[in-house]
């Protein structure tokens, strides 16, 4: 028995990173603690602020341990004395995923943009979500098996692989409610607006060629006539019953009278109109609202 093993080409998954400037604070890993919580001269990029940089490690302590959600921690002094130095040190202890968004006086009160968006659109960059994605991958599949009966009776036996052939991998993307925002508002080009006829298709009924029906060039040009009559929906279903008309009678081609024994079965939205008109004296419910009139 000889297995053949067809490897499955699996796409590449790729992963959503995030484009930073480099500024004043890249060089910021962390808040340069010890496990004690005591700062440290030089470490992690950080320097001085010793006090400073351990009140922020309390902090991160009460973070993580979640006793300061919901809540804000206001840091105040003189320019150039490391404020947003710490704030980026909090942000990175916490981890790469957590989001770090630092705005300026200029980018509220600007020209092109309103104080409220501005502000929207900051603290949707600050809030981090973390999507997971679970895709499943084939490392092999079996597609054909052979076995050979020898004519003594004996045969060979072969180990069968062993193992899952279907995996799953799970990914998880983090990105902040702005990067979402910004990927739903642009353009996949389903937008487009033509000026004028670009194609002209070739006259035919696409869906014969969906049913396996095939017709002849009458049937084509009565079928085309009772769609423009009718309607195009109309005349497409009427495909699929022309062809079982034909297959009937044994026939490998759709006919006129194919056409006209399905056109005359069923009813289009005009006839069913004209019919229900002509014969509304002859239904049940005329009866039921005459009786209900006698009644009141």
């Amino acid at each position: 028995m000889a297995a053949q093993m067809a490897a499955t080409k699996v796409p590449e998954v790729r992963d959503i990173t995030r484009i930073e400037r480099i500024g004043a604070h890249s060089h910021i890993r962390g808040l340069g603690l010890d496990d004690a919580l005591e700062p440290r001269q030089v470490s992690q990029g950080m320097v001085g602020q010793l006090a400073s940089r351990r009140a922020a490690g309390l902090i991160l302590e009460m973070i993580k341990d979640g006793h300061i959600a919901g809540r804000a921690v206001l840091i105040a002094g003189q320019p150039g004395t490391g404020k947003t130095a710490i704030a980026m040190g909090i942000a990175q202890s916490l981890g790469q995923d957590t989001p770090f968004t630092a705005i300026a006086g200029s980018e509220i009160f600007s020209l092109e943009m309103s104080k409220t968006e501005a502000l929207s659109q900051s603290f949707r960059k600050a809030i981090g979500v973390r999507i997971k994605e679970e895709t499943e991958i084939i490392e092999g599949e079996v597609v054909e098996i052979q076995i050979d009966r020898p004519a003594t009776g004996t045969t060979q036996f072969v180990q069968c692989p062993e193992g899952e052939l279907q995996k799953r991998k799970e990914v998880v993307h983090t990105v902040s409610l702005h990067e979402i925002d910004v990927i739903n508002s642009r353009t996949q080009g389903f937008l487009a607006l033509f000026s004028g006829p670009t194609y002209f298709s070739p006259p035919g009924f696409r869906t014969c060629e969906e049913e396996d029906v095939e017709l002849s060039e009458e049937a084509h040009t009565v079928l085309t006539r009772i769609g423009l009559e009718t309607s195009l929906r109309y005349a497409i279903q009427l495909i699929s019953t022309a062809g079982l008309v034909c297959r009937k009678r044994r026939g490998t081609e759709v006919q006129v009278e194919d056409i006209k024994r399905v056109y005359s079965l069923f009813l289009d939205e005009s006839r069913s109109s004209q019919y229900m008109k002509e014969y509304q004296d002859s239904f049940l419910f005329n009866e039921t609202q005459g009786n209900q009139m006698e009644t009141s």
